[in-house]
């Protein structure tokens, strides 16, 4: 029996990687895939991103650069602001996979029905256009998810 699914879709759009130099991990990978080095984007701090880590607001920051890859892109993230998930994957795990992001519609809802699930919302936030929340559903899946809602 096929249940109604808890993601509007089932689509990975990201891998999310820590680390801690962007700069050389950005050229790497650049090597790896063959592409030109992507220009690094700072996200904002509290006063735009509304940033909520572990149900408190935070000044988490991070240095962002992205590998278009075709369906799924590969995002490295260095933390440089406050209390932060990326900062507790890199302080426990070193360099290393974040997440798996989805893009999604109905945030609220589908937030709820992870957590019912028993996910634990540890951090989200707003960008430009939209809005991201990370999920911890290592517990069930083995994996952090992203759910990214465009406006």
């Amino acid at each position: 029996m096929i249940s109604e699914p808890v993601l509007s879709s089932n689509v990975v759009v990201q891998v999310g990687i820590v680390v801690r130099d962007s700069d050389r991990a950005r050229e790497l990978f650049a090597r790896i895939l063959g592409t030109p080095v992507p220009e690094v984007i700072e996200t904002s701090g509290f006063d735009q991103a509304r940033t909520v880590y572990r149900g408190r607001p935070t000044e988490a920051r991070a240095k962002l650069a992205f590998f278009h890859t075709g369906q799924c892109a590969i995002e490295l993230i260095e933390p440089i602001g406050g209390p932060s998930t990326w900062r507790e994957q890199l302080e426990n795990h070193g360099n290393s996979i974040h997440h798996i992001a989805f893009q999604i519609r109905g945030m609220e809802r589908t937030l709820g029905a992870l957590e019912s699930l028993g996910a634990e919302t540890v951090q989200r936030g707003e960008y430009t256009g939209g809005r991201y929340a990370y999920v911890d559903a290592t517990e069930a899946v083995g994996a952090v998810l992203e759910l990214l809602e465009n406006d």
